[in-house]
């Protein structure tokens, strides 16, 4: 499992827009994202800042992301939502968001220490 975080910025008079539409995202691009072993996906927001967080579970990462950019469900709906955000200066061409590094992760402990008992 690959964890991915991003970001990119909202435009503060399409900060509504952008808020209505996903509090009911579409089916089809949610079903596009599972198929394409897209798990745990949350956007989050602070100020006029989105933060992306999900989990990759495929074996092709390349290849799912163009399953996902082919779809035209989901290039229907980034007509609605690209225009609510605007890239970071180091976002990939073509991408509104910018991929961040994974500095430190918490993983599970299976096993509890003595103490902890």
């Amino acid at each position: 499992m690959q964890r991915i975080a991003q970001v990119a910025r909202l435009l503060p008079e399409l900060r509504e827009q952008y808020l209505a539409l996903h509090s009911e995202v579409w089916p089809g691009v949610e079903s596009t994202l599972r198929a394409a072993h897209i798990r745990n996906y949350s956007i989050f927001l602070h100020g006029d800042m989105l933060f992306a967080y999900y989990e990759y579970h495929g074996q092709d990462f390349a290849a799912d992301l163009d399953t996902i950019k082919d779809d035209p469900e989901t290039q229907r709906w980034w007509t609605f939502t690209d225009p609510c955000q605007v890239p970071w200066p180091d976002s990939a061409t073509g991408s509104r968001w910018a991929d961040l590094p994974e500095i430190w992760h918490l993983g599970d402990d299976p096993s509890p220490t003595a103490e902890e008992s």
